[in-house]
């Protein structure tokens, strides 16, 4: 596992690592080579809390390009005309979305042709290696303490997704100790009804 730190000097780190596992990796590669993009823009699209603004920050940072973060819920007019001034400046431009076409449903034909025209980069759901490493990093920033052996049942039975995550960790913070351990978790997650799989394992 490799992470990307934005070069800048932030005093909360945490906020500007993007960690790198197989679901990402292309995205991260094709940025990298953004020269070698067709034209001078590029859609970055993942799911909420997968960390698509921090590596757009970090992308803008080291190329000097721009971002324009909720491209598909801002204007087709706006979007169309930074779109436009990319190609113009020959600086990039990363357009960051939760969606990708066609679900933006994009009513102006010119702006359809330019984001067709531009290179998609998908991010998508956490992997198996990721999985531990977002609990162990949203345990951290909660200040929840837990040992490898229930990061990895916990990474077996929750749902695979960002916010699922991050559920987790507000719900244990609300309700469990700062020290976790497994049945302690498997009580207050299964309440909640956070707990996605069956249970495999003995009672400990």
């Amino acid at each position: 596992m490799t992470q990307l730190r934005l070069p800048l000097g932030l005093p909360d780190a945490r906020e500007t690592e993007f960690l790198i596992s197989d679901c990402n990796v292309r995205a991260v590669q094709q940025l990298e080579r953004w020269a070698t993009w067709p034209v001078m823009a590029a859609l970055l699209v993942g799911p909420r809390k997968s960390g698509r603004s921090v590596l757009a920050r970090i992308f803008a940072a080291k190329s000097g390009g721009h971002i324009f973060d909720d491209a598909d819920r801002a204007s087709e007019t706006d979007v169309f005309h930074a779109w436009n001034l990319a190609q113009q400046q020959r600086r990039p431009l990363l357009m960051v979305a939760e969606a990708s076409l066609p679900d933006w449903q994009v009513k102006l034909p010119d702006l359809r042709s330019r984001l067709a025209a531009s290179p998609l980069l998908e991010i998508g759901p956490p992997d198996d290696a990721l999985i531990p490493q977002l609990i162990e990093r949203a345990f951290e920033r909660h200040l929840l303490h837990a040992k490898p052996d229930v990061v990895a049942w916990l990474s077996r039975r929750i749902e695979r997704s960002h916010i699922a995550i991050l559920r987790v960790a507000d719900v244990l913070e609300t309700e469990a100790e700062q020290r976790l351990t497994i049945p302690m978790v498997r009580q207050v997650l299964g309440a909640a009804g956070l707990l996605s799989k069956p249970e495999e394992d003995e009672e400990r």
